[in-house]
């Protein structure tokens, strides 16, 4: 065994939080390396240690707190808002071809028109700030969630539906006891990607809506000031939002998933590790 599979083995088998801590150390000491070699100014490039002082400066003076608030007020409604709408629509597009033919061609050419275009129009139409931004944080979700539920709906077998019809089976009990667990899976995949994308949709909200409230506008004046190592605080804290939002879908999506087995290598069928 060579050195590099010895090493990739050993990592293997450690704890996952240990891994994550290796690679987090490794890309702190490439970072400083990055700075040192480069000769950079702070105003271009500042080290992990600038960051850290900025990170302390702006938690004691509560601004970090005080705009993380702000905008995770404004992601967590808009990803909700973004499910409430992808779902049922996604399942009317599923069951009726004429919504399909009606409504398809339009949602498929709105996805050409960017988030960012669209947002100006929402702070016209929408006299509050705040609403104007959750709208576009629940546009940015609604897509990705609607085509994974759509995908999931159709991806349940024929012969499904031909034991629940032989069983007398009514519509509801369909979608309860077959649709909805066939298409869970899957629905969840698009659910982690919109928590994510909630967060990129409330900033861009927070860009367009000139309000001084949010990581946003928090984003743009560190920026307009010079205050990199403040842009990067910012930064990893919508990192840090977005890991913690994917993670609560992960909990939430093992948990009603009980019936998958998940370890390093994925979502594993319980049956298909009892060999049955």
């Amino acid at each position: 065994m060579t050195r590099r599979n010895a090493i990739v083995a050993w990592l293997d088998e450690r704890p996952t939080w240990l891994t994550i801590s290796i690679s987090f150390l490794l890309l702190i000491g490439a970072w400083q390396l990055l700075v040192i070699a480069g000769d950079y100014p702070p105003f271009i490039l500042p080290g992990p240690a600038d960051v850290a002082d900025a990170f302390f400066r702006l938690m004691s003076d509560g601004r970090l707190v005080r705009h993380t608030l702000v905008t995770l007020s404004e992601v967590v409604p808009g990803l909700t808002l973004g499910v409430m709408v992808a779902l049922p629509l996604a399942y009317l597009l599923t069951k009726s071809p004429l919504a399909e033919r009606l409504i398809s061609p339009y949602l498929i050419a709105s996805q050409a028109i960017p988030v960012i275009a669209i947002a100006p129009l929402l702070t016209i139409w929408v006299q509050s700030w705040y609403w104007s931004r959750v709208l576009v944080a629940a546009l940015t979700v609604f897509f990705p969630i609607l085509i994974s539920s759509i995908a999931g709906l159709r991806a349940v077998p024929r012969e499904f539906y031909d034991l629940m019809h032989s069983l007398r089976a009514t519509k509801l009990q369909i979608f309860r006891k077959m649709e909805m667990p066939a298409a869970l899976p899957t629905v969840m995949a698009g659910l982690k990607v919109g928590a994510t994308l909630a967060v990129i949709g409330a900033i861009v909200g927070e860009f367009v809506q000139p309000k001084s409230q949010g990581l946003g506008y928090l984003l743009v004046t560190a920026r307009y000031q010079f205050r990199t190592d403040e842009v990067f605080v910012v930064l990893f804290t919508l990192s840090a939002m977005a890991l913690s939002l994917y993670a609560l879908v992960f909990l939430a999506e093992r948990r009603l998933l009980g019936w998958r087995r998940y370890g390093q290598g994925g979502a594993v069928d319980r049956r298909e590790v009892d060999g049955k």
